[in-house]
């Protein structure tokens, strides 16, 4: 048959294809039949209890009050917030510089009369924050005092700081916020805040956040009766004048008043110490002091004050309770956490001090399930990178060993021309030794040259094959290592809370780290060098600088023996 009468008649067949082609099956869509055989409706909310989130910037009219068109609405952003929803940059702009030009007018040291709730950290744990609402009482007719750390850690911290900072837009008389060592730049660039800020909105209101946070007032004094600050004592504090003195408007310092105000701690033997100093280095946070039992007595007689209020330390129960004076019978210093299931690790309670008619509650509280993120707000794709990379060199693995290392070793006649002879379209001319092969084609006859490879060429390529077999079957490796470490990681960081995961912490992996986890006690011990001042940038570069140079140091050093040796385990595929 002709090329002519072919084409025809492939042309004829594909209209008869093309004229009785079945009709495309109708699917509903709508209706999705599970493995089960059960169906849902994919129009609705699968589980109905969860609401469904807010994807919807919210208009003007939505976020301004109705009553009072110069504040946001409270009632709106609750539950906004609470549906994972976000509000426009301006919006949170607003929020945040109305929030500042109240705290910027505060002193250093507020004082505050009861009834008064007292909240110890919150730590981006917005949802724990609505908690501590219902156990506390409404806002509306509630007085509060916060004691610092309201960001990091948590992936909701953004959501609390506008919250709270509407709040006191609100009720600036009688909503109160102190600092804490974590509203600086330094910590929020170290742990989670500046990246969830970017994120979720932009560095412009990341830098809102850090102006507003340089205005929250450093200290309180309750009733006249207690001092509440975020952390603890120092040696440069003589008299509540002191507090009256600093200059707060500033990043905190590493060292003086200001910074021990932050940072400092009680004793973990306050009470019963074995020194008669009233401060000791605190090498627990790398910067500030641990004060003694001696040390709050002597200031709180001084002061003619009944104890000290602080927030600053995770506690099981929510609070602690420390060593009673001796002239009041009072406890000397009171430790508050309101932040529960700190890390969703501690698997703590959170507390809340109630002080009314000079009676103190303290009031317990459970974690609130939250919405889950990816460690360090990780879009899908990039978290999957390591997966797909695997899946892909796994495939291409699968292809290549079609091949099996036993045909590559045969010699016969089927795999030297499929292994080792090349096509060729150029002429052939006399004096080669290459076999000409005429096919005939479609449109005529066409020559396709064959090279006819010698024996020691095809052996050559035959191993050139095996070679790249084995480098993708390394390729391989490498991509299930990468992505189990990459999961090992996310799973850590996740865990701890930070961008960056101190030294040390992969060599046991996410699996070690829940495993060495079986109690409060424990998880504090695995998150103690989160609690830790961390490294600037300088003193960060010139450690990784340090680490390289003694590496190239121990690489120049190291045998060569002991050289091939890693890199044939390497090949090995031992490591």
């Amino acid at each position: 048959m002709s090329s002519a009468a072919t084409r025809e008649a492939q042309a004829h067949a594909t209209l008869r294809n093309l004229q009785n082609k079945k009709p495309v099956p109708e699917i509903d869509f709508t209706i999705h039949t599970m493995d089960d055989g059960t169906t849902a409706s994919t129009l609705e909310r699968y589980s109905k209890d969860v609401q469904a989130p807010a994807v919807a910037i919210p208009t003007n009219d939505m976020f301004y009050s109705k009553e009072f068109p110069d504040r946001p609405d409270i009632a709106f952003l609750k539950n906004h917030f609470y549906r994972e929803g976000r509000i426009s940059e301006e919006q949170a702009i607003f929020i945040l510089q109305k929030g500042t030009e109240l705290l910027k007018k505060e002193p250093n040291l507020l004082e505050v009369d009861a009834p008064i709730t007292v909240c110890g950290d919150i730590h981006g744990q917005y949802y724990d924050l609505m908690k501590l609402f219902e156990v506390g009482g409404n806002p509306a007719d509630t007085r509060y005092l916060f004691l610092g750390d309201y960001v990091d850690r948590g992936y909701f911290s953004i959501e609390c700081v506008l919250y709270l900072w509407s709040l006191k837009i609100w009720y600036p008389d009688t909503l109160f916020l102190l600092r804490g060592n974590h509203e600086c730049r330094h910590l929020t660039d170290y742990f989670t805040f500046k990246t969830e800020c970017k994120h979720k909105y932009s560095e412009r209101v990341y830098d809102a956040c850090m102006e507003s946070f340089c205005t929250l007032p450093l200290a309180a004094v309750m009733n006249k009766q207690f001092l509440c600050i975020h952390g603890g004592l120092s040696p440069e504090l003589n008299t509540l004048d002191d507090l009256r003195q600093i200059n707060r408007f500033r990043e905190p310092p590493t060292h003086g008043l200001m910074c021990d105000l932050l940072w400092a701690d009680p004793l973990e033997e306050f009470g019963q110490e074995k020194t008669s100093e009233f401060f000791v280095h605190n090498h627990v946070r790398g910067c500030s002091y641990f004060f003694s039992y001696h040390a709050a007595c002597a200031f709180l007689e001084k002061n003619n004050l009944l104890s000290i209020i602080r927030a600053h330390e995770a506690q099981d129960a929510g609070y602690r309770m420390y060593r009673k004076t001796k002239a009041t019978g009072f406890p000397s210093v009171m430790t508050i956490f309101s932040a529960p299931n700190y890390l969703d690790v501690y698997n703590n309670k959170a507390a809340v001090l109630k002080y009314e008619n000079n009676v103190m509650n303290i009031r317990q509280f459970n974690a609130t399930p939250h919405p889950y993120w990816l460690p360090n707000f990780m879009d899908v794709f990039t978290w999957s990178l390591p997966f797909v990379g695997e899946k892909i060199t796994d495939m291409l693995l699968a292809i290549l060993n079609t091949c099996s290392k036993e045909e590559l070793a045969e010699d016969d006649m089927n795999l030297s021309l499929t292994g080792a002879m090349e096509v060729d379209s150029t002429p052939v001319s006399s004096g080669s030794s290459q076999t000409s092969i005429v096919s005939s084609g479609v449109d005529g006859p066409q020559d396709t040259v064959m090279t006819e490879v010698l024996p020691g060429d095809r052996e050559a390529n035959k191993n050139r094959i095996r070679q790249k077999i084995l480098a993708i079957g390394r390729i391989s490796r490498v991509f299930a290592v990468l992505r189990n470490e990459s999961e090992s990681i996310s799973e850590l960081k996740d865990l701890m809370g930070t961008t960056k995961l101190p030294y040390g912490y992969l060599a046991s992996g996410a699996e070690g780290l829940r495993r060495r986890i079986h109690s409060f006690e424990d998880a504090k011990r695995s998150d103690m060098e989160n609690e830790r001042l961390p490294p600037t940038k300088e003193e960060k570069t010139k450690e990784d600088k340090d680490k390289i140079m003694r590496a190239i140091d121990e690489a120049t050093h190291t045998p060569q023996s002991e050289l091939d040796e890693v890199e044939a385990m390497k090949v090995a595929g031992v490591l």
